[in-house]
């Protein structure tokens, strides 16, 4: 393997803006913007759209949004129990 050919993979904050929240981790990603973080380094700064502290499935708050049910748009569709298998 070729080391000049690898990326540079050091220390990047990713800061979600939506729900206030930042972390530190390493990654390959760059990015022009700087932050000065906890430890009083300066680290570079991406910012996301969302994150564990805002996504629905791990917040918790995950809306359904069904106004009709399935089952009501099945049987309107193919009908109540007609045609169904093994029906005679």
């Amino acid at each position: 393997m070729q080391q000049d050919k690898q990326p540079e993979y050091g220390p990047v904050v990713f800061r979600d803006r939506t729900a206030g929240y930042a972390f530190l981790t390493r990654s390959t990603a760059t990015s022009e913007r700087t932050i000065d973080w906890d430890d009083g380094e300066t680290y570079p700064v991406i910012d996301v759209e969302i994150s564990s502290e805002s996504h629905p499935f791990y917040t918790g708050k995950a809306r359904t949004v069904d106004s009709e049910g399935r089952i009501a748009k099945f049987e309107r569709r193919y009908g109540e129990g007609e045609g169904a298998a093994g029906s005679s």
